[in-house]
């Protein structure tokens, strides 16, 4: 750590870690072609890497898929399964960014590839920076809002009924929030 640390510091670069208690990882997706389900994921950790000029700045996040939540316990250990995540086998959700571009005041665009269930696509994300602020233990924190949309067949999540009204139980197109505040690190 020692080594990285001081490499960090050398560049100019400041490095933020995700603070999970303040974080969430948030997803809607429509049920029945009538409604929307909400869930989530609570086991997650994510590291900003942050240059001063920008150029080299980046994001790096892991999402546990045994921690997802949509508040069904059966639906959830469904989503687990092999029909879906196949957590078993592929525990993780990854994110890496590959390109952060600034798209207004404190509004950018973050591209990046995102790893579901073994498969890697890219994505991305509008972000929105809150603000800084030092917490009461002299704690430097940022916050964000970011926004996607995917289709979950483009990752191998293709398991649905259909419908005998038309349509199909599971949508397919994912909407994806995140709130997330980071906690400076050197």
């Amino acid at each position: 750590m020692t080594d990285t640390t001081t490499a960090v510091q050398e560049t100019g670069t400041t490095r933020w870690a995700l603070d999970p208690v303040h974080s969430t990882v948030e997803f809607t997706v429509r049920h029945m072609m009538i409604a929307k389900v909400r869930g989530r994921f609570a086991d997650l950790e994510a590291t900003v890497m942050e240059a001063g000029d920008g150029s080299a700045s980046s994001v790096e996040a892991v999402i546990q898929v045994a921690s997802i939540d949509t508040r069904d316990e059966k639906r959830d250990a469904h989503l687990r399964s092999a029909d879906f995540f196949d957590a078993e086998k592929h525990p993780e959700i990854r994110f890496r960014s590959t390109e952060l571009k600034p798209t207004g005041h404190d509004r950018f665009e973050v591209a990046g590839e995102l790893t579901i269930r073994g498969v890697t696509r890219p994505v991305t994300l509008d972000v929105t920076e809150h603000g800084r602020a030092t917490d009461p233990w002299g704690g430097e924190r940022v916050g964000y809002s970011a926004r996607t949309r995917i289709d979950r067949k483009d990752f191998g999540l293709e398991w649905n009924v259909a419908l005998e009204a038309g349509g199909f139980l599971v949508g397919d197109e994912i909407d994806i929030q995140i709130e997330a505040e980071a906690v400076r690190q050197n």
